[in-house]
């Protein structure tokens, strides 16, 4: 009976893998498009000029993205099409409200990380609005995370030095924690020869 057991104790491991490995690879596109648009902002912050055509690629990309994840789920050439034409109008509607931000009048008014900034505030309400008009809870939620990115982008650069200290501190008091655990051994062994002499 134990040998079935884990004959198919192994069986359903390969599976469970399986359906991780597969998990990964649908969320894979969300993933990539958070990242790309959390180190747009970052490098920005970093270099402080804005990155206009970085913006513009991952408006773009994130729209090849809706498109293509709910394709296989639309039946039909004329719903096909429609899906088409609605993602393209939307995310041209994205990028010409960006390009409006990028003029040099407007562009003047906002500070340089500031900008950025405001492109991935625009990028994720296009996404979350995308994830809306499409009924797709990846997509609405990739705009969500997006959009707390700002805050929480605009905030750690103005708490950096405090998340420093701390990781100092952290570091130091691993350091002394360690330094102590290698003191220890010593000690113990010295102790024991004391009592042997004794």
């Amino acid at each position: 009976m134990s040998g079935i057991d884990a004959q198919h104790s192994d069986a359903s491991e390969p599976l469970t893998r399986s359906r991780a490995t597969k998990f990964l690879w649908q969320q894979l596109p969300y993933i990539v498009a958070l990242l790309l648009a959390i180190a747009g902002v970052a490098y920005t912050n970093v270099s402080h000029q804005p990155l206009t055509g970085y913006w513009e690629f991952l408006a773009l990309a994130i729209g090849v993205v809706c498109v293509v994840t709910k394709w296989p789920e639309i039946e039909g050439r004329e719903s096909q099409i429609r899906l088409v034409w609605t993602q393209a109008l939307h995310w041209i509607a994205v990028l010409v409200t960006m390009n409006i931000m990028l003029v040099s009048g407007v562009q003047q008014m906002l500070p340089t990380p500031a900008t950025g900034l405001v492109l991935l505030t625009l990028l994720a309400l296009g996404t979350f609005l995308a994830g809306v008009s499409l009924l797709s809870l990846q997509i609405a939620f990739l705009g969500l995370a997006m959009g707390a990115a700002v805050p929480a982008i605009s905030w750690l650069k103005q708490s950096i030095l405090f998340f420093l200290l701390g990781a100092v501190l952290l570091i130091g008091l691993a350091i002394s924690f360690w330094l102590r655990q290698d003191q220890q051994p010593s000690r113990n062994s010295s102790d024991i020869d004391k009592q042997a002499e004794g």
